[in-house]
């Protein structure tokens, strides 16, 4: 079977919805799948990962829970511990979890603008130093929060525009950076029964590029909340 074709149907999706949703021709689509003409074997082989990849994601997206507190501020719940270092995180493995990212989008709710996450982000979020500079729960919660990448995304709320001042960021930040605040909690477990959640708040660092898409680029100033009983998320 023609690869192109069977790649698309793999994903359920018609020529038209396939083309529009991965940004290829749809003139260029028909001439693969009829065969009159072969793309390169690396295009099958990209396009087959991007497929995986964006599915893994929606699969992911559909097991975030948005709740609200009891003033109705969204919190993403973080369900799945998956980095639990007694000491040290290992943030390589972080990385490469964030890797799989790369190359999707999500959209803010509040304002419907679409957020893209770059090559870049995976390297920026484990690798800056203010990563560097968290140490215990808030280093945990940090690379725990990778799991709920797109959940923040659909939360971020109150942006703060501040002007590109940095000539290395010229191109990438070329119109400037915004600050989101963003919520997520995670669960507390004594003798393995869910007890509670911690919640904590945090900067969503997006830059608005040359090409004026607006890209992830960090997580910051992450701070557990004061406990509070109308903050406690059961």
């Amino acid at each position: 079977m023609n690869d192109i074709r069977s790649i698309r149907e793999e994903t359920g999706l018609s020529r038209k919805a396939f083309s529009d949703k991965y940004q290829i021709p749809l003139r260029t689509m028909e001439e693969w799948e009829a065969g009159r003409r072969t793309p390169p074997e690396y295009v099958s082989r990209m396009l087959k990962y991007y497929v995986s990849i964006k599915q893994l994601n929606e699969q992911r997206d559909k097991k975030i829970n948005i709740v609200e507190d009891a003033t109705g501020h969204k919190i993403v719940i973080v369900n799945d511990i998956r980095f639990k270092g007694k000491r040290n995180i290992d943030w390589k493995e972080v990385k490469e979890y964030l890797k799989e990212y790369v190359g999707t989008n999500y959209s803010i709710q509040e304002s419907s603008e679409q957020v893209y996450i770059g090559n870049k982000f995976p390297e920026e979020f484990t690798e800056s130093e203010s990563r560097k500079a968290l140490k215990g729960a808030n280093a945990k919660a940090k690379a725990n929060s990778a799991t709920v990448i797109p959940g923040l995304i659909q939360i971020a709320t109150n942006p703060i525009y501040e002007e590109n001042r940095k000539e290395k960021h010229e191109k990438d930040a070329k119109y400037g950076w915004y600050k989101y605040e963003v919520r997520f909690a995670l669960p507390v477990y004594e003798d393995e029964v869910l007890v509670k959640y911690n919640i904590y708040r945090a900067k969503m660092l997006i830059n608005h590029a040359e090409n004026d898409k607006k890209y992830l680029y960090d997580l910051i100033s992450i701070k557990k909340e004061t406990s509070k009983p109308q903050q406690e998320v059961w």
